[in-house]
């Protein structure tokens, strides 16, 4: 089938904004394949940890439905044991002599199916559908083949095949896809912080994360009506699921609250708050009251004007990046905000100086807020990296050559090569990121400042409301309420409560078209964030951020895909039209440009987005980055191994090895299991769905551990060893 433009395409599916520029240049099958996706996450719920391996899944099925129409790589999934999974496939001959042909027939029918089963349960199924079938009517295909005998030649066979394998794998891949994601066995120490009811906040656990409530049904990050009250913890045990790249040697399993918790690179625990240290000697308090203070600029009438032009913003070395939380004061300007960016003195691509682009900080920080945030109708962080990529490769200057080498790719063998490579490291960061967040369950900004001034001052025992857990004093931006102060409340009921200079919510604004709440001095115990009323702060522990680990990892990535650090002809660029582009308040106040020489400023620049927008202290923000720059690079060279068939050839894809002995074992009490390294245990029901932990008890004793299944209900149950075979568990 000939391949159609992306502006054929369009007729069917309004493309998101973040789509930067419109090209004249003809798009693959793959790439509408993933407008399609792309599409799908906006309409369904605001789930990046899903979402991330949605995108790895469906790009990883069209890799190998492209692998295997063209002999062109190895394949990932099709005929290899994947985390202890077998994936069979027998050997296939398209047959039609058009390879072309057979692999957009093939790459359709796997990206259609897997779409299909994975947004079955979407709110906006039907118009995802409707966008879904009407791709497949531009190709001239049937979405009633559900033919899958792939033996036969048949491209649409394949396609089908593969969806269904690869939907077969993700059923007992550890993230219980079958119970809709829920948790299994994680519960949150606070009780939920009811945004409906103002006043002071207390916390029995002020290092741990608060789930939130709105005390009646509110509108999601993308646009969903969610009737619960109170918002779970999004994928706390995400780090159960099996990854791309990271293997076993990134790995520790700790125990808490006599859960099992798996943690790839550890970053190790975020600061607490202290008893001891005052005011802003104490990290933690340091931390959270530098996001209070960011808060304070964000106005469109901001007297501070900056060049956000890579003449002043972007170019930090990594080695720059701080590994101890005492050095952190020295990366971040606490008062002015940014952080210690040293610019470019020229284009390196085009040798001549970046044009200076003044704007207020006001405006550049909510617009960044905004930008980064990815909602409402969201493709979500790693979605929103593929957009990038998208961008990157639409541009005119940009070759599709692999590393920046070699002869260029054809639009085809480039999207499904640089989505499977995407895809995967999206994926790790998901799973990286979020076991981090499920095990150390730290605070958010909303509930740690809510406290601290709830507490009072922390800077000076002989002032009045002193408490430990205080929030520190800071002229012009923490202070206490004296007597004649308007915030002191017509009986003085809030003297000596702490007032906040910062942005004043959303109580200030009436009408979003034409209102902003700007910034003063307000009641420290109704602090907001600068985001959305119905969105606040997202469901998840903070620490690490996930906007850093995603984006350092997709700057790495790209950086290595690519062959260059810089976007094409030295400069990434996003527009945003004056007063139409700020959702929740008018502005911004004139036209931004936002504009990045490398992808690591990019990068950078989402990472402080969520500091401005009351989402993350600095403590979030440097682990996450650091993470991230592993994660890309190792993503990168695990994943070019499958472009060349002469390294992987048929091997195994293996990452552990459980050695367990007898088998099978009828006893319904203990079972030895013989581990190397750190193993992780995961038991499978007949029906392939995944036991809650809550049912076994894993006892480890040096090199063996003892599995108790005395809680599971009888039958047959079955146990990866890691080498493709399945160890039977009888339960009598």
């Amino acid at each position: 089938m000939k391949q159609t433009t992306l502006l054929l395409f369009l007729t069917f599916i309004p493309l998101n904004n973040f789509i930067f520029a419109q090209s004249e240049r003809e798009h693959s099958v793959a790439r509408e394949w993933n407008e399609v996706l792309l599409t799908a996450i906006r309409n369904d719920f605001a789930r990046p940890t899903v979402h991330a391996r949605n995108l790895f899944h469906i790009s990883s099925a069209m890799y190998d439905a492209w692998c295997l129409t063209t002999k062109g790589a190895d394949t990932y999934f099709m005929g290899k044991n994947v985390g202890g999974y077998d994936i069979p496939i027998e050997s296939y001959e398209p047959n039609t002599s058009d390879v072309q042909s057979a692999a957009e027939e093939a790459i359709s029918y796997t990206a259609y199916r897997l779409l299909e089963f994975r947004f079955r349960n979407s709110p906006d199924i039907q118009d995802t559908k409707r966008v879904m079938d009407s791709l497949m009517m531009v190709l001239g295909y049937d979405i009633d083949n559900f033919d899958t005998d792939y033996q036969s030649g048949n491209p649409a066979a394949l396609g089908n095949y593969i969806a269904e394998q690869v939907r077969l794998y993700g059923i007992q891949d550890g993230s219980n896809e079958l119970g809709d994601y829920a948790n299994l066995f994680y519960n949150s120490l606070n009780d939920a912080l009811n945004l409906a009811v103002k006043g002071p906040v207390e916390l029995d656990f002020p290092n741990n994360w608060q789930p939130l409530a709105f005390g009646e049904p509110f509108i999601d990050q993308s646009g969903n009506i969610i009737n619960e009250g109170e918002i779970e913890f999004l994928s706390p045990e995400w780090g159960n699921v099996e990854p791309f790249a990271l293997e076993e040697t990134d790995l520790d399993v700790y125990e808490r609250d006599a859960t099992t918790y798996t943690v790839y690179l550890d970053p190790g625990m975020p600061p607490l708050i202290s008893d001891t240290q005052e005011g802003l000697d104490d990290p933690y308090k340091w931390g959270f009251a530098m996001v209070s203070v960011w808060g304070a600029h964000l106005v469109a009438q901001d007297s501070r004007m900056i060049d956000i032009s890579p003449n002043t913003i972007g170019n930090i070395p990594i080695e720059d990046f701080p590994t101890n939380i005492e050095d952190f004061p020295d990366f971040y300007q606490f008062f002015e905000g940014g952080d210690i960016s040293r610019g470019y003195d020229e284009n390196p691509i085009t040798g001549q100086p970046y044009a200076e682009q003044m704007v207020p900080r006001g405006d550049y920080g909510r617009v960044l807020a905004e930008f980064w945030a990815d909602g409402p109708d969201s493709e979500t962080p790693p979605g929103h990296w593929f957009v990038l990529l998208n961008y990157v490769t639409d541009n005119p200057n940009f070759e599709r050559k692999f590393k920046g080498q070699g002869e260029e790719l054809s639009p085809l063998e480039w999207d499904v090569k640089s989505y499977f490579l995407m895809g995967g490291t999206m994926h790790d960061a998901a799973i990286s990121a979020w076991g981090v967040k499920g095990y150390y369950d730290y605070i958010r900004p909303i509930s740690a400042i809510r406290y601290m001034v709830t507490r009072g001052q922390s800077s000076d025992s002989n002032l009045p409301s002193y408490d430990p857990h205080g929030m520190p004093l800071i002229p012009g931006y923490v202070e206490l309420i004296g007597e004649g102060d308007t915030l002191a409340g017509e009986n003085n009921e809030n003297l000596n409560k702490i007032k906040l200079y910062s942005w004043k919510g959303h109580d200030f604004i009436d009408d979003p078209v034409t209102d902003t709440a700007g910034v003063g001095w307000i009641l420290g115990e109704n602090w907001w964030p600068y985001q959305r009323p119905s969105f606040v702060t997202p469901p998840f522990a903070g620490y690490v951020s996930g906007h850093s680990t995603y984006s350092r990892a997709a700057a790495e990535l790209m950086t290595q895909l690519t062959g260059s650090e810089y976007f094409p002809g030295g400069l990434g660029e996003f527009t945003v039209k004056q007063n139409e582009y700020l959702v929740f308040e008018d502005g911004p106040s004139q036209d931004i440009v936002l504009q990045w020489a490398k992808y690591y400023d990019a990068s950078d620049q989402c990472s402080l987005s969520r500091i401005w927008g009351g989402i993350h202290p600095p403590a979030d923000d440097i682990p996450g980055r650091l993470m991230g720059s592993f994660l890309g690079k190792k993503s990168f060279t695990y994943g070019e191994q499958f472009f060349d068939r002469t390294v992987l050839g048929t091997d195994k894809n293996v990452k552990r090895a459980l050695p367990m002995y007898p088998n099978p074992a009828t006893t319904h009490v203990v079972l030895p299991i013989s581990l190397r390294g750190k193993g992780t245990i995961s038991i499978y029901s007949a029906t392939g769905q995944e036991v809650s932990n809550n049912l076994i008890t894993v006892t480890n004793n040096g090199n063996e551990a003892l599995l108790n299944i005395e809680r599971l209900i009888p039958g047959l149950y079955y146990l990866p060893d890691g080498k493709g075979n399945n160890y039977k568990l009888v339960k009598k």
